[in-house]
């Protein structure tokens, strides 16, 4: 597989990348990585979404060269005139958004870079590992095979992003002594350092951010004796505060940082269902869950879009299929999921909530 993707760059010129819909750090570092790589070793690049890049990753190196896809003569040509189509971090048509049917019919021999499981099969080089803790991982392995000098500042900070976002700051269980080793060559590579990437993408919140997140915590609820979590982010809720959909980035993260607490949900309301977040603990598998309601992701981190007749169906059918995946353990009485003293101070939080519109 690897032998396969190195061959192709060393023999094509024109190349042509793009990822899934709301791309995350992931998504958008293994693009600038590669993309910028490629330009290093004197090849033609394209690089076009189907969505725009959040607020939380527009710092990020080279993010100007990330076209949206908007059907201009320019994308298409770039796309016709490609010698190989790089799909990166997602595995289905479907999640490119209007840029998938084009590149599935397109005469550029096709490349899925990803770590998800269950991949479409219509793609002509597959390199894929789901044990991989991060697609930017699998970009770090191309790199290291043609030529790892060419790691520089651009490319350590983009590889250095994709890594640490979709390992939950090097947390799951994806993470390997393998992949610090990989980290650490990047950091020297590149001679970057780590605290102002993180605290970039996670700790620099606007105000109404904070007034969305104050709500988001104020509607957690608990289910299955405590075990597990979940909150809701409604579209009320976002115009009421002022704050946009990229500033519930790490909600969930909260939500599972409660003590006792296993498993995560965030909802977020959309016109026509829910997208959920779904996040576990190490031990705690999450992936076949989010599967069952035609999402997907890894063992401790996964998604799903849900469409339902009400936002608060998605709610009650996903949670009440946790059972069916997670194996919870009996802590109190059956009738009592939390003690007294707990449910008074979460019927207060919630009516606090209920208040506050």
């Amino acid at each position: 597989m690897l032998d396969d993707v190195l061959a192709l760059i060393r023999e094509n010129d024109q190349f042509f990348i793009t990822t899934h819909l709301g791309p995350d750090g992931d998504a958008l570092g293994s693009q600038l990585a590669l993309g910028r790589f490629l330009r290093k070793i004197d090849k033609s690049v394209a690089i076009v979404n189907s969505d725009e890049v959040g607020c939380n990753f527009d710092w990020m190196p080279g993010i100007g060269e990330i076209e949206v896809f908007d059907s201009s003569l320019s994308q298409h040509e770039a796309l016709a005139e490609a010698d190989v189509a790089f799909v990166l971090d997602t595995n289905d048509e479907e999640r490119l958004g209007k840029v998938g049917s084009l590149v599935r019919e397109a005469t550029a021999t096709t490349v899925l870079i990803d770590h998800h499981l269950k991949p479409e099969g219509w793609f002509d080089v597959p390199f894929v590992r789901d044990t991989a803790a991060a697609t930017g991982e699998l970009i770090y392995e191309i790199i290291e095979e043609i030529d790892p000098d060419l790691i520089d500042e651009e490319i350590a900070t983009t590889l250095y992003t994709a890594i640490m976002t979709d390992t939950g700051s090097f947390r799951y269980s994806s993470v390997t002594p393998r992949l610090h080793r990989i980290v650490a060559d990047v950091l020297e590579r590149g001679g970057i350092e780590p605290a102002p990437i993180h605290e970039t993408i996670y700790d620099r919140k606007s105000m109404p951010g904070l007034r969305l997140l104050g709500r988001t915590l104020n509607r957690i609820r608990l289910r299955y004796n405590g075990q597990l979590g979940y909150s809701v982010v409604t579209q009320r809720m976002v115009e009421d505060t002022g704050a946009s959909w990229d500033d519930k980035q790490g909600f969930v993260n909260y939500v599972l940082s409660i003590e006792g607490v296993e498993v995560a949900l965030l909802f977020s309301e959309t016109s026509d269902g829910s997208k959920i977040s779904f996040r576990s603990e190490a031990d705690v598998r999450v992936d076949e869950w989010a599967r069952h309601f035609g999402g997907g992701g890894h063992r401790n981190a996964a998604g799903a879009y849900v469409k339902r007749p009400t936002f608060e169906k998605v709610i009650e059918d996903v949670v009440d299929a946790a059972s069916d995946y997670i194996h919870f353990e009996s802590r109190h009485a059956p009738d009592e999921e939390l003690s007294p003293e707990d449910q008074a101070y979460l019927q207060t939080l919630l009516d606090g909530a209920s208040d506050s519109g």
